[in-house]
């Protein structure tokens, strides 16, 4: 919930962001970041 006011925040469906594939590189100040998808189906972001 947000208050009045408050700045919301964006939401983005993972699929958009991994497409057909189950991980992704997401470059954040010049760094790597890798996001994928276990195989328990959850999501791990790792350097």
């Amino acid at each position: 919930m947000v208050a009045d006011g408050a700045t919301t925040v964006p939401v983005v469906e993972v699929g958009s962001i991994l497409g057909a594939g189950r991980e992704a590189v997401i470059l954040h100040k010049g760094e790597r970041y890798r996001l994928r998808v276990t195989a328990n189906d959850k999501l791990i972001l790792t350097k």
